[in-house]
């Protein structure tokens, strides 16, 4: 069967599901016959829904060890993006946090970005991951050579000529959009499937963090204040930071490694609360505590003034451990109140549905924007979606 109207989504990068890859995932269940171009993909690292569509990748897929040494390759990604030819497709989805939104944009198509981040390394993050004692001297000269270059090839993509529309996930990033695109942009946040948060609360003296082990999730801050606290935390995850937050944690703080969905939904029903210390984006995690119950101890600026309310956690700042010990203690000596149905009913609002919903409103205002026949494009959208 062929469709009026040709789709290609654009994503940097499949090297596993995450909250971007859940995003996009919801997009493609939009155009199930869409084609997926991306600049490499780590087999048996994605969702059925996403292995299923027709699938390009670039010439990064055949450098050898390539799932490890992706990141080196950043300098190169702009370029590398440029090369995907999309001619012939009508509508463009890109869901970017790095180059996807700089795909060429064919004459006549409409191209809307869902941007998770401008160019998470090059801007607000840069100190995080290149600061000193964030990487190794060689490779914070190399960053440094290359950020002008990087920022100026972000802005110049960002363009209306380049892409019609740009989709926000949070409040936070779309005032970055604003600042560093200089434009304006909708707000669509992403989800959680809540199917997984069930079982019934039987809450722990125990608290809880869910993170990458990443320099700008400022595990160390937590660790530092459970350190002084001697309260017990449970930490899983991993990543660069591993040895590191070892050779810093105390008696009372357990890293846990890497555990499976039904494990930390598990952990969400039994902690007493979930800490989360750095600034994100959007912040999926959070909401998945919610979720499950599980109030939310998160520090004050970025995604989390979206989703984390009075009634469902707390909110400290300033990014320090005092201010976390503070708001920790806050919930030792019982000043804070927060019911499991508050935090549920407030995780609910964050579903696939609903952002599927807004996500195809805003594709339909961009194609029309355009001049293009908006039947052409409900007759190409899954028919669940055609008559939103």
């Amino acid at each position: 069967m062929t469709y009026p109207v040709r789709v290609a989504l654009v994503h940097d990068w499949l090297t596993g599901m995450r909250g971007g890859e859940y995003v996009l995932e919801a997009i493609a269940e939009l155009f199930p016959r869409s084609d997926l171009f991306t600049l490499l993909y780590i087999p048996g690292s994605i969702s059925p829904v996403l292995t299923t569509l027709n699938r390009h990748v670039s010439w990064l897929q055949k450098v050898p060890k390539i799932e490890k040494r992706y990141r080196n390759f950043l300098p190169l990604m702009p370029w590398t993006i440029g090369k995907f030819d999309l001619s012939g497709f009508d509508l463009v989805i890109s869901s970017s946090h790095c180059v996807a939104k700089g795909i060429s944009k064919p004459k006549g198509s409409v191209h809307v970005s869902y941007i998770h981040a401008p160019m998470r390394y090059m801007w607000d993050r840069y100190d995080d991951y290149f600061g000193p004692g964030r990487a190794s001297s060689l490779v914070r000269l190399a960053a440094k050579s290359v950020r002008k270059y990087l920022q100026k090839w972000d802005r110049g993509t960002s363009t209306e000529e380049r892409i019609d529309a740009l989709v926000a996930n949070s409040s936070f990033i779309s005032g970055q959009i604003k600042r560093i695109y200089n434009r304006e942009s909708s707000i669509i946040h992403p989800f959680a499937d809540t199917s997984r948060f069930t079982a019934p609360r039987k809450p722990s003296k125990t608290y809880l963090i869910v993170s990458a082990f990443a320099p700008y999730k400022r595990l160390d801050i937590a660790i530092d204040a459970f350190n002084k606290l001697k309260l017990p935390l449970m930490v899983v995850g991993s990543g660069q930071d591993l040895s590191r937050l070892k050779k810093k944690a105390g008696p009372t703080v357990d890293l846990l490694g890497s555990l499976s969905n039904s494990a930390i939904a598990d952990l969400y029903a039994k902690c007493k609360a979930l800490v989360f210390p750095g600034l994100e984006d959007f912040g999926i995690t959070p909401v998945e505590a919610m979720a499950a119950g599980l109030p939310v101890i998160a520090y004050g600026e970025g995604g989390v003034l979206d989703t984390v309310t009075d009634r469902t956690g707390v909110l400290f700042k300033p990014q320090t451990t005092e201010a976390l010990i503070e708001a920790v203690l806050k919930f030792e000596k019982g000043e804070v109140s927060v019911s499991e149905e508050d935090c549920r009913a407030r995780a609910a609002e964050f579903n696939k549905a609903k952002f599927q919903r807004e996500f195809v409103a805003v594709l339909k205002t961009a194609w029309s924007k355009a001049g293009k026949e908006s039947a052409l494009l409900d007759e190409t959208l899954s028919k669940s979606w055609a008559s939103y």
